[in-house]
């Protein structure tokens, strides 16, 4: 039988470890807590930095013009004609690695030149073949090559790739997109250019520009360009 001082003095250690026991629990709660909003308070500094470090660019005039001659990209859809040979006619799609391929033509390279250079390289292998064959090449799908399109990534309603037009500004472009996701952060997206072979980043502001009609807030695009929308936090 245990005595009752016995009982008293167990009680009395039981008590000290639980109580031990939860300051330290307590205390790697606070330890979790502390390190969770002191990375939190570093992050949106950060975030702070890069919005001051990041520089606008001018108010769009809308006359820009970028565009030369077309450039075949894989993916469009080329009609070969060939003038009094209609059964060597034919319509082919440009393959990944670039080249095109049809009978009698064999496998072209294409990707990166014009309409024009295509129909004189199409010519010269037809040259064994027939005599004097005049050849037309006509574009149907137009892609274009990567530094002829415009992207846009992140929280727009439908991200995608665009052949840049003459003129085209940052409205165009949204429009395109259908606009802005409930979670976009418009105010700090991140226009990505390359100039003078060096890539440069400007910061755009999109909900003042779709939301609050800011005119000041479109630019004018160049091929090439990509915007980044990113997510908002709050």
């Amino acid at each position: 039988m245990i005595s009752f001082a016995t009982l008293k003095l167990l009680n009395k250690f039981l008590l000290f470890h639980f109580e031990t026991f939860g300051l330290v629990i307590i205390s790697m709660y606070k330890n979790k807590l502390f390190h969770a909003i002191l990375l939190f308070a570093l992050f949106l500094s950060a975030g702070c930095v890069k919005k001051e470090t990041l520089s606008e660019l001018p108010v769009a005039t809308g006359e820009q013009r970028y565009t030369t001659s077309y450039r075949i990209a894989p993916g469009d859809i080329l009609t070969i004609f060939i003038w009094r040979n209609p059964e060597i006619s034919t319509e082919v799609v440009v393959r990944p690695d670039g080249f095109l391929s049809a009978p009698l033509i064999g496998e072209v390279p294409v990707s990166g030149k014009t309409a024009e250079e295509i129909s004189k390289d199409v010519t010269e292998v037809l040259k064994e073949y027939l005599k004097d064959p005049i050849v037309s090449v006509i574009v149907k799908n137009f892609n274009g090559t990567y530094k002829e399109q415009v992207r846009v990534l992140g929280e727009a309603t439908n991200p995608m790739r665009m052949l840049y037009r003459d003129a085209m500004t940052l409205m165009d472009v949204m429009i395109s997109v259908g606009g802005l996701t409930r979670f976009a952060d418009g105010d700090n997206a991140v226009l990505i250019r390359k100039e003078d072979g060096v890539e440069k980043q400007y910061r755009i502001r999109l909900n003042a520009l779709l939301k609050k009609g800011d005119a000041e807030a479109n630019i004018d695009m160049k091929p090439g360009d990509i915007i980044i929308i990113p997510e908002a936090w709050f």
